[in-house]
């Protein structure tokens, strides 16, 4: 895939998921009523959260895990109009996951997506509020906005698959182990493929697996995925952590140098620029060669690799 089609590509389906974000929350602040909350006391503090949920949602983001999910039931020919909620969700699960994580109890962070953190501009107590109310409302979403269509069965699958990847076996360990380890200790690559892994490629893998369970793709075509996602979202925390010494501020929307300052346990710290970036074209190789014996349907997923280890670098 060109250069262009890619973009052409990115850009569509970023629009798509931004349009259906917007409903969604719009949805969810007229379901709330607060007009007829006038008098009662309770409007102002529902509002304050409502502009804090839709202030880290819809301020930016390359909106890549959602598209990854669309991206997964295309590669299995199914509709991605079964999709989008479940896409819609992992936004706002990665929405909060990010809000969450730029508060000064985890790594302090002052920017996300090029202005100011959550916290920094509705406070930690807010913050922490809208990031709890924006991992319940992605469930919402898909038991409420999934088409009647798509079985019960897949719902429950992609429920356990979600809420897997952002509980204790996923993000939350993954950063349990990010504060707990640092760059001091005699760290090997197997602890930190466990972070990465859990921290950064548990959603990513859900996004891809989510959408092939929704397109009803084949076991051999969730194995595939399954892998591949593996692959690419350990090469994208790498490189993550790479753009964190290496990037410019204004590109990647949020503050250089805070995993050095940290003292995070990342690849760069521990074996350089240079070696970290090979790692992740390793990654990136091995993803796009579990490819190789599907044809046109795979294109996207080849060119969404190469946009990873190319983002920015």
């Amino acid at each position: 895939m060109h250069q262009k089609s890619l973009e052409n590509y990115l850009n569509s389906q970023k629009e798509l998921i931004n349009k259906h974000l917007e409903l969604y929350l719009s949805e969810l602040v007229s379901s709330c009523e607060l007009e007829g909350l006038k008098g009662k006391g309770i409007q102002e503090p529902a509002k304050i959260l409502f502009d804090s949920m839709k202030y880290s949602v819809i301020g930016g983001g390359k909106r890549l895990r959602p598209i990854l999910a669309l991206a997964g039931t295309e590669f299995v020919n199914g509709d991605i109009k079964n999709t989008i909620p479940t896409a819609c969700a992992i936004e706002l699960i990665h929405t909060q996951s990010l809000i969450h994580d730029d508060l000064p109890c985890i790594d302090n962070d002052d920017f996300r997506r090029g202005q100011p953190s959550n916290h920094k501009v509705f406070g930690e107590p807010m913050a922490l509020l809208a990031g709890d109310a924006l991992l319940a409302y992605a469930f919402h979403l898909i038991t409420t906005k999934t088409p009647k269509e798509v079985s019960p069965r897949i719902i429950l699958k992609v429920m356990e698959e979600i809420s897997g990847s952002n509980g204790f076996i996923g993000i939350c360990i993954g950063q349990a182990a990010d504060i707990q380890y640092t760059a001091h200790q005699n760290l090997n690559e197997d602890i930190l493929q466990y972070i990465h892994i859990n921290k950064t490629g548990a959603l990513i893998k859900s996004a891809i697996k989510t959408g092939v369970l929704l397109g009803n793709g084949t076991k051999k075509q969730l194995s595939v995925l399954t892998a591949y996602a593996s692959y690419i979202g350990l090469a994208f925390q790498i490189i993550d952590d790479i753009l964190d010494v290496t990037g410019q501020k204004s590109k990647i929307g949020k503050s250089i140098g805070k995993d050095k300052h940290l003292c995070k346990a990342t690849y760069p710290a521990i074996y350089g620029i240079e070696e970290s970036k090979r790692k992740a074209e390793t990654y990136i190789d091995m993803a796009i060669n579990l490819l190789k014996n599907f044809g046109k349907e795979a294109d996207i997923l080849r060119a969404l690799a190469k946009y990873i280890i190319n983002r920015q670098l």
